[in-house]
Order: C-alpha cells, then sequence, then structure tokens
C-alpha cells in the first residue's frame, strides 16, 4: 500500500480540508435527550462536551457518555486538547455520589470516567478518584467501569490509589510518539507516561492507551511507540485522527487514510495487543464496552486474518 505524504509545517491559519471519511451524525433522539437532561440535571461535566468529541452523537445516543471529574479547567495547557486551562474551582467532595447517582439512573453496564490535571492539589487529585470509583461500584456493583487518568505527575502513591480502587480498566494516553510529545504535551513527558502503564500493570491492572494521528508524526515513530507499550505490557490500544479544536491548537498537518489505520491496527495486533481500536473517529473511550474483555479483541482479528 502507498503511504499518504506527511505534510509538514503547515501555517496555523491554514485549514485542510476533512475529507469524507470524518463525517459524523449530529446529535439527536430520545436517548440523546435523556442523557443531556441528566448531565445537566446533575450538573456533571463530560469530556464528550469539553473535548469536542466527534461521537458524542452516537454514543449519547445509545445512552453513554464518559464523565469527566475534578472540574472542567485544567492545570495544564496541552495544544491538542479543547478542555479550558486555568485556576480549577475547589474540590468538590460531593462529586463522587453524584456521579454514581447519574450512572445508576441511566442503568448503563460500562462507564467511563476522566479528570482534568489538578497538578495544584498535593495528591493530585487522586482522593477524589479513588472516592469515586469506590461511590459507583457501591451504587452499581453490575457495573464495569473505565479510568482514564492523568500522569500525577509520576507520584506512585497518588498511581496507587487507582490501583487499590481496583476499576477494570486503567487507561491513560499516550497521546503522541516521543518526538512530538514536548510540543504537544507542554507539561507531560513520554517515558513519566509509559512509567504510569507500568506501574498500573505492576499492579495488576488491565491497562490501555491511545495515540493520536495526523499531527507530524511518521509511521515509523508511531510503531516505536507501539513496540514501547507492548514492553510494558499495555493491553488494548486506541488509534484516532487528530482533528483541530480551535485555531489556537496545533494545526492538522495530514488526514490518515483508513486503510493506514487498517494497516496499524494489524500491526499492533502482531505486536502483542489484546485489543487494538484503530480508525479515523476512534476516541479513548469509544466501544470501551469491548475492551474490558480479556482476548476478544485479539480473538476476532484472528479469526477475521482466517489465522484460526
Amino acid at each position: 500500500m502507498q503511504e499518504l505524504p506527511i505534510v509538514q509545517n503547515i501555517p496555523a491559519e491554514t485549514k485542510l480540508k476533512k475529507p469524507n471519511w470524518l463525517r459524523v451524525k449530529l446529535p439527536i433522539g430520545e436517548s440523546y435527550k435523556h442523557v443531556r437532561g441528566l448531565v445537566d440535571k446533575h450538573k456533571l461535566h463530560t469530556i464528550c462536551e469539553s473535548g469536542n468529541c466527534p461521537n458524542m452523537g452516537e454514543c449519547w445516543g445509545e445512552g453513554t457518555a464518559t464523565f469527566m471529574i475534578l472540574g472542567n479547567i485544567c492545570t495544564r495547557s496541552c495544544r491538542f486538547c479543547a478542555v479550558a486551562t486555568g485556576r480549577p474551582e475547589p474540590i468538590d467532595w460531593d462529586e463522587p455520589q453524584r456521579v454514581a447517582e447519574a450512572i445508576s439512573l441511566m442503568r448503563v453496564k460500562h462507564a467511563v470516567i476522566t479528570s482534568v490535571d489538578r497538578d495544584e492539589q498535593p495528591d493530585g487529585g487522586s482522593t477524589i478518584w479513588y472516592n469515586t470509583i469506590k461511590a459507583v461500584k457501591a451504587l452499581n456493583p453490575e457495573t464495569t467501569l473505565e479510568t482514564l487518568i492523568p500522569d500525577f505527575r509520576g507520584i506512585e502513591d497518588q498511581i496507587q490509589r487507582l490501583v487499590d480502587a481496583a476499576p477494570e480498566v486503567v487507561s491513560h494516553n499516550m497521546e503522541t510518539v516521543e518526538r512530538m510529545t514536548k510540543k504537544i504535551r507542554v507539561q507531560a513527558k513520554y517515558h513519566r507516561s509509559l512509567f504510569v502503564l507500568d506501574y498500573l500493570k505492576q499492579g495488576g491492572m488491565r491497562t490501555k492507551t491511545g495515540i493520536m494521528l495526523g499531527i507530524g508524526e511518521t509511521k515509523e515513530e508511531v510503531i516505536e511507540t507501539m513496540k514501547h507499550l507492548v514492553n510494558v505490557g499495555c493491553d488494548v490500544l486506541t488509534l484516532g485522527q487528530y482533528l483541530q479544536p480551535t485555531p489556537k491548537h496545533t494545526p492538522v498537518q495530514r488526514f490518515v487514510h483508513p486503510d493506514e489505520f487498517a494497516e496499524l491496527k494489524d500491526i499492533g495486533y502482531e505486536l502483542g495487543f489484546d485489543y487494538v481500536e484503530s480508525g479515523p473517529l476512534v476516541r479513548s473511550s469509544y466501544h470501551s464496552e469491548k475492551h474490558i474483555i480479556q482476548g476478544w479483541g485479539r480473538e476476532k482479528w484472528l479469526q477475521e486474518k482466517q489465522l484460526v
């Protein structure tokens, strides 16, 4: 397969035209309205809204949402992220119970929770994380849970709180390749994120991460990152197209063709990932209910390739 060219150094004012494979459905329907009402009533934040997720219409229409705890203002200023940066509001200690109650009202079988970074807090927000997981489990004992966490600056006792709370999946996104990390994830560190995933795996967690494409990386760099992730035992990988949220954010360097996503999916399984979700509109929590089942993704891929 012929590779698409990588276009470098596109001026911020130049906007590439979106290809037809990036068209998304508008949010409509009764299920969407129901979720919308619950989010508003319980004063909850969702990364679906704050992150301008292209799948919000589909996911909310199916009665699911990714809740964002610890407010909607982040202490970091990543150049890809639509979440607001600034001084966050004080910690809301009632938030864990409200999230648990909303998940109960939605009657979801699988829930995803993420958060902003709270580097100004001595515990990095990890206590609220622990309390939220425990509250959700107490009120919804049959609900499985994925937690998409920040790096907690690599502080082990903060990461350990997630291990102690024991959600079914703990996800921490690499976001991009090593060369691009300093530019795109300004306050983050590539090898620190690998350490977080390694620490979680050593603690017995099923681990997951995500990478954006089209931000200036090469395919070789993506494969190198995938190898690093396999080396720390990462179970689940998501690959999706980066979309520039505002003119102030890093511009899209190229739109990656679906065929290339399919190729990277095959490479991911060949390297040893247990589940690979790869496509232009894939985001961290897209189809996340499938990611908790060990062996399911690999088995399906093997059958598709007629290798079993």
